[in-house]
């Protein structure tokens, strides 16, 4: 039997997410906001250390390289748990295909473990790190404009100077040039 709480909560809810669903997306969404900063960073930290690195002047400094070679393994290292909570959020909402969410943290830490355990270099693991960032960031956004256009007046409605015309209205009004 349906209760009157249970009315009110489905009548609160946007096209089938819950508010406190879609206030969770939208958490996911800046946290990977965050994750693809970092990303950003660690591009950024890569080209300017590595220039300086390669001047004359600063190929014995080791603080120099330390950060070259570090520090983008670092940022990118620090993705991975956000990265994974976007995940399980993308999963749980079923923003994008299941098996694409499988697909992508799968190989990613198949290709980081098995680097590390075989090949001793987590270069290549962690570059696969970034893309997965960036296919959430796109999941969250079709999310996000869905339920935006979800919003918008029924399709076969067309708007013309803030006024609704039906289709039976819309044939009936002239061709403008």
């Amino acid at each position: 039997m349906t209760s009157v709480s249970d009315h009110s909560l489905h009548n609160s809810s946007r096209h089938g997410f819950a508010p406190l669903a879609i206030a969770r997306i939208k958490g996911a969404q800046r946290v990977n906001q965050i994750a693809v900063y970092l990303i950003y960073a660690a591009i950024i930290a890569f080209m300017v250390f590595g220039t300086i690195a390669s001047i004359k002047a600063f190929h014995d400094n080791q603080l120099l390289y330390q950060l070259f070679y570090n520090l983008p393994y670092a940022l990118v290292a620090l993705t991975i748990p956000l990265t994974l909570y976007n995940a399980f959020i993308i999963y749980r909402y079923r923003l994008n295909q299941t098996s694409m969410v499988i697909m992508t943290i799968g190989v990613s830490s198949i290709i980081l473990i098995g680097g590390l355990l075989f090949a001793d270099t987590a270069w290549l693991g962690l570059a696969s790190w970034l893309g997965v960032a960036f296919l959430f960031k796109v999941s969250f956004k079709r999310f996000f404009n869905f339920l935006a256009l979800a919003d918008l007046p029924e399709n076969d409605e067309i708007t013309e100077n803030n006024k609704i015309i039906t289709p039976t209205d819309a044939e009936n009004t002239p061709l403008q040039d």
